[in-house]
């Protein structure tokens, strides 16, 4: 695959070349700077110099390197901004990431006039990309499947195409779309210079770069895993119903200035940031769903004060560089160490002290025991507030604010000729009347916590989310043995229908190659799926009942394993109409093909089977309810 092999310096090595030395357009580098980077990382020291040079480059690097500078800007500066064609196709294996990476070459290119950047991504109106396309693209960032769509209708001509990048190809293979990202290599200009990214190089990926990248430089990048000696690291062992309750008594009793709060999926991120708001604190959610303009105002209010605690996504975090962040809380620990220290670096900087602090579930200990031995640092167990530890840390601030407030001598003398007036003409003690004061001051909310007010509430929610997620319990030899998991995400209630997509196990398709295609073209979360079955030529997948048509008419064009899944409601499963999510996903026999054993279920379910009973029928009766009648002898 390549002639020569590199390794950059890690990311703690000093670097002694600043981005003036690297041959970039006076343009690029006016960005570069304006921006605040002066010195470059690892991988972009490596990578800008070989791509410059017009050579492909292999680069072995994990998120939060600085991959995407390393592409954008030598492909900036090399642009021709007189030809309106696409010039560079970035494939990107999200939306998400599409989206950050367009904002990237946006951001360097703000001193070129005229360039021209385009997500071309599911989910999105086709209309908005056709009409940037004919006007004139230069820079075209998308991910494979809406780049096939485009291909196939001739929306996107890349006959003039000279770079060619594949971001995070590992990502792009898991979700299966190794044979659109070949098709695209192959169907493109043959003298084009192709980067390709990723963070491991499985066999799939190496054979790619030898089939279709010409004397490439694999440049290796040594992964982070030094932590700040500023920033402390402890964890938390919770588990996954309680981690709200836990982050408040921790917010309660932690001297924070600013809080970055790390969840896994975006939806959880408005999700969190929505009960913290509800507590009392200034929250705000950014994910790769909220626009530029919007994120660039969240992060100026973080940075001024005006916004405490910030709910984000490891992308949507990436290029975060705010001073002020004291904290920073895994709500969801990380899955690789890579992404755990881009996280912990968000804080203790500028010479500045840092907590990071993150919560395990008991069966992620695992990866806590994975991140200390990559790092060589042991996270240091702390316990949960206690009732006393909250109260003393808000009689302690009630102190501060006390002290501060008689610092205020102006406003503190017009006060006291109002309290003496009140004193005098009412016969009440001083304190008495400081003590009502207080009251008024503290509102509604009591000023400390009582053991017993604590534990009914905690009782009140645990009943809440018991009654949120209980379901009828199974009959048959399952038991409720797996509704006992306590871990496992409780079922979506919204009514949810059946559609068939052409794509099953002869195409070797996975449950999460479904998801991933589905959620990255039509928008969808996690939430809006339901059961999934894979059959040899086709596959039913829940989804909602109430999609729209937009939504199901972008899902037509999806592509998974290179096949377009012409996805349709399925007519079978779908003929008693919309169903609840929770119930159970009709079996094969009984809803999808039918059969004698339908029947005879059918008719074991009209009244004789019994909450106990054993057989395969279950207990439930066609209205949801059960029967608790003595069990009847069988008839046959």
């Amino acid at each position: 695959m390549t002639d020569s092999d590199s390794t950059a310096p890690s990311e703690t090595t000093e670097t002694a070349i600043t981005f003036s030395d690297l041959a970039l357009s006076d343009a690029v580098l006016k960005a570069v700077r304006d921006i605040g980077y002066e010195t470059p990382s690892a991988i972009q020291a490596a990578t800008i110099p070989t791509l410059l040079e017009g050579r492909d480059v292999v680069g072995l690097a994990q998120t939060g390197t600085g991959k995407t500078a390393a592409f954008a800007l030598p492909i900036l500066s090399r642009l021709d901004v007189s030809q309106s064609k696409p010039q560079a196709l970035v494939l990107s294996p999200t939306r998400e990431l599409a989206l950050q990476v367009c904002e990237a070459f946006e951001k360097y290119a703000t001193h070129m006039r005229g360039v021209h950047v385009l997500p071309v991504y599911g989910g999105q109106a086709y209309g908005v990309q056709l009409s940037a396309l004919r006007r004139g693209v230069h820079v075209v960032v998308g991910t494979p499947g809406r780049i096939m769509d485009h291909l196939a209708k001739g929306t996107l001509d890349l006959s003039e195409l000279k770079y060619l990048v594949l971001d995070e190809a590992d990502e792009m293979l898991k979700m299966g779309f190794a044979e659109d990202v070949e098709t695209i290599l192959a169907d493109t200009p043959d003298d084009k210079q192709v980067a390709l990214f990723s963070a491991t190089m499985p066999a799939q990926i190496r054979r790619i770069s030898k089939k279709y990248l010409n004397n490439a430089e694999e440049i290796t990048v040594k992964a982070k895993t030094t932590t700040s000696a500023n920033t402390s690291q402890r964890y938390l062992i919770v588990s996954y119903p309680q981690k709200v309750d836990a982050l408040t008594r921790i917010l309660e009793v932690e001297n924070f200035e600013g809080m970055i709060i790390f969840v896994r999926t975006k939806s959880e991120t408005e999700n969190l940031a929505e009960k913290l708001r509800a507590r009392g604190y200034s929250a705000a959610a950014i994910s790769g769903d909220v626009a530029q303009a919007q994120r660039e105002r969240t992060v100026n209010q973080l940075k001024s004060g005006k916004l405490d605690i910030l709910v984000a996504t490891d992308v949507a975090a990436r290029g975060l560089d705010v001073d002020r962040i004291s904290h920073v809380v895994n709500f969801d620990i990380p899955v690789d160490t890579e992404s755990y220290v881009h996280r912990i670096g968000r804080t203790g900087r500028a010479g500045r002290s840092g907590s990071a602090i993150s919560f395990v579930t008991p069966r992620e200990r695992r990866l806590l025991t994975a991140i200390e031995k990559a790092t060589r640092q042991p996270l240091t167990q702390m316990q949960l507030p206690s009732v006393e530890d909250v109260n003393s840390t808000r009689l302690t601030r009630f102190d501060d604010a006390i002290t501060e407030a008689l610092n205020q001598q102006p406003r503190i003398t017009a006060f006291r000729e109002i309290i003496a007036h009140y004193v005098e003409h009412h016969d009440i003690p001083e304190a008495d009347v400081a003590a009502a004061l207080a009251v008024v001051a503290q509102g509604d909310t009591p000023l400390l916590l009582s053991a017993e007010e604590e534990r009914a509430q905690r009782f009140a929610e645990r009943d809440e989310r018991k009654a949120r997620t209980d379901r009828p319990e199974r009959s048959g030899d399952r038991g409720g043995e797996r509704g006992d998991r306590p871990e496992r995400r409780p079922r979506s209630t919204k009514p949810m229908a059946a559609y068939r997509i052409e794509v099953g196990k002869r195409q070797r398709v996975e449950p999460r190659q479904i998801v991933g295609a589905l959620a990255n073209e039509g928008g969808l979360s996690r939430d809006d799926f339901g059961h999934i079955q894979i059959r040899p030529d086709f596959s039913l997948v829940e989804l909602p009942a109430d999609m729209s048509k937009d939504v199901l008419e972008r899902l037509r064009d999806t592509r998974i394993s290179g096949k377009l899944i012409e996805i349709a409601p399925d007519r079978k499963a779908n003929g008693g109409g919309a169903r609840s999510a929770g119930d159970k996903y009709p079996s094969r026999d009984r809803s999808f093909e039918g059969g004698a054993r339908a029947n005879r279920e059918r008719e074991a379910s009209r009244g004789y089977n019994n909450r106990d009973s054993d057989s395969s029928g279950g207990g439930r009766e066609s209205g949801g309810s059960y029967d608790d009648r003595p069990k009847r002898k069988p008839r046959y």
